[in-house]
């Protein structure tokens, strides 16, 4: 299949981004000026910005809405403010996860959705076999560009180009009727790297002119645009699940720790009776830090002694740091924090801790 372009590829043509195929897309795994680790630097003290167009957008419209919603996905959607994000994952009938995704609530009967861009035409199938009367799922994508800015001088670049009525303070909150640069957008205060920042929504043909403006109002703190490769080591390094990792369709979420988001006293939900039919999870997602000499990498076999325990789902060198770290679903009686395992990568064993989760997090 041929790669698609996001309506931003002549900006990472313009900036050096080494592009490689990912999710149906032509992206940059990184810039030739900074790389990977400068990138991922970037965000934990300055400030990154990232092209996310390749996500798919969603609305679900209709006076049956929001029932739809509360029945298709796991999480409650009753009870949101205008201009309020809730994520949540979406089961199939097994309890596995079919994608995990984002809903904003721009207006009563009116929701726009956010999902990951692997799974899109997925998701979309999924949900129209499961639209039900008075709600409508459509999917907007290809009108859509989405740009990340990310990091702790986020706020003050953002301020430079929309005005503070247009910017967020609460953390999962939108302005949905935004402006930046002139430009009107859909501004939230969310994002995938464990920093504070915003992802801006703007009609894909002004995303390039918003990317640019963004660009020349972070000069002064140094922003620097980032590729995919910083995108996962930040996450990893914030301990944030990624579809087809930590969950899919034969992991719950509940195995992935993510019970905040599976309302389970809900009258009904698609996989709701698998997961209340298979009670305590017997796996559980964990942290591991390696205290030997490797890397653990997705897929490693974990072990405590002779006894396989689980395996490795992400795994890399997490930069700011300074250590390898991985994340793995195990039994889950058998891994507490402070647990000796060992991994297997390329035919030798890692020594490894089993760690709190995450492994880093911003101070506030």
């Amino acid at each position: 299949m041929e790669e698609c372009r996001t309506t931003l590829y002549d900006m990472h043509m313009k900036y050096g981004g080494k592009m490689v195929p990912f999710a149906g897309f032509l992206l940059p795994v990184q810039y030739e000026k900074t790389g990977v680790i400068r990138e991922h630097m970037a965000v934990r003290t300055g400030c990154g910005l990232f092209d996310v167009s390749h996500m798919g957008e969603i609305l679900c419209e209709g006076e049956g809405a929001l029932d739809n919603l509360n029945y298709l996905l796991t999480n409650d959607f009753t009870g949101m403010y205008d201009g309020q994000a809730r994520y949540s994952p979406m089961c199939n009938e097994k309890g596995g996860v079919v994608d995990d995704l984002i809903v904003y609530k721009i207006r009563d009967n009116h929701y726009f959705i956010v999902v990951n861009a692997a799974n899109k035409d997925k998701d979309v199938a999924w949900m129209l076999a499961h639209q039900r009367k008075g709600a409508c799922f459509t999917d907007i994508s290809g009108r859509v560009g989405q740009i990340a800015l990310q990091g702790p001088a986020a706020r003050k670049i953002l301020g430079r180009i929309a005005a503070p009525e247009w910017i967020p303070e609460t953390y999962y909150s939108c302005k949905t009727e935004g402006s930046a640069a002139g430009m009107r957008c859909l501004i939230s205060k969310t994002g995938y790297t464990g920093e504070e920042g915003y992802e801006l929504y703007v009609d894909s043909k002004e995303a390039p002119v918003l990317w640019e403006s963004l660009m020349e109002a972070g000069k002064e703190e140094g922003l620097v645009p980032c590729g995919l490769g910083a995108r996962d080591t930040l996450r990893l390094e914030a301990a944030m699940p990624l579809y087809g990792h930590e969950m899919n369709d034969e992991i719950t979420p509940l195995e992935t720790g993510l019970q905040f988001a599976v309302k389970r006293n809900k009258k009904d939900f698609v996989g709701k009776e698998a997961l209340d039919k298979a009670g305590e999870p017997a796996r559980k997602r964990v942290g591991l830090k390696v205290t030997g000499r490797g890397i653990i990498r997705e897929g490693a076999a974990v072990y405590i002694g002779e006894e396989q325990i689980g395996w490795s789902t992400s795994g890399t060198h997490a930069p700011f740091l300074g250590y390898p770290v991985a994340m793995a679903l195990v039994q889950a009686h058998k891994a507490d924090v402070g647990s000796r395992v060992e991994a297997k990568v390329r035919g030798r064993r890692v020594e490894a801790e089993v760690v709190k989760l995450p492994f880093y997090k911003r101070q506030v």
